[in-house]
């Protein structure tokens, strides 16, 4: 039986080939909220800020929510908490130093997963202070602990941003300041933070704003109250 070989196609002509239009674009809309906190003066107890823990806790990825600081410092608790909300969100969470940021806020500012610095700003570093009460065994104990509890929650929000160096002169009781150009020196020299990716990048801000992208304290006894 012979075998024929096939007809070769047709090489088409050059009118009969469609030009190509382009790629197509399939869009997908969804809601975009931005939400703005001003933490200005001292931070006080924890309760005054439940609707701050709950934006945080519940903001979706799409989110994105400013913080914008003027603080002293203040309650070491409230501070942790806020932190560790920040942390938490899914949404795209923004902290901008507008003034100053002492102690706690100042931790509140590094925490943030991008970090705006306008002119003219201060951060302040600075150890914990507290009051003890209870048997002697007791204090010292409890010295030991609220020391070390200190070390490793500094280390850990401050650090590439502060150096090992600062982390030691500040538990030795040293005072950390710092203004605009030293921040956005630091803040240009260290790489982003190596989080889980979670959070979608944020809008623009102000092209009058400096911008760079990364990473507590008060009054009870036993209990750091002015880190």
């Amino acid at each position: 039986m012979v075998q024929r070989n096939p007809a070769p196609c047709p090489e088409p002509d050059d009118e009969d080939v469609l030009p190509f239009d382009g790629l197509v674009r399939y869009e997908r809309h969804v809601p975009i909220h931005q939400v703005s906190y001003y933490l200005c003066g001292e931070l006080q107890a924890p309760q005054f800020y439940t609707e701050l823990f709950y934006t945080l806790r519940t903001a979706a990825e799409t989110d994105l929510i400013y913080l914008h600081i003027n603080s002293p410092g203040g309650d070491f608790n409230t501070g942790l908490q806020i932190i560790n909300n920040m942390l938490a969100s899914e949404a795209h969470v923004v902290t901008v130093l507008e003034a100053r940021a002492y102690s706690m806020a100042a931790f509140i500012f590094l925490s943030g997963d991008e970090l705006i610095v306008h002119d003219n700003c201060q951060l302040m570093f600075h150890t914990y202070s507290s009051s003890f009460a209870g048997k002697g065994s007791e204090q010292m104990a409890e010295v030991h602990a609220l020391g070390s509890w200190f070390e490793k929650v500094t280390t850990r929000i401050c650090t590439p941003f502060l150096s090992a160096t600062d982390i030691a002169h500040i538990l030795q009781g040293s005072d950390l300041w710092m203004d605009s150009d030293e921040i956005r020196r630091r803040l240009g020299r260290i790489k982003p933070p190596t989080r889980t990716p979670r959070k979608p990048a944020a809008r623009p801000a102000s092209d009058a704003q400096a911008k760079a992208t990364d990473a507590p304290p008060r009054r009870k006894a036993g209990k750091p109250k002015d880190a």
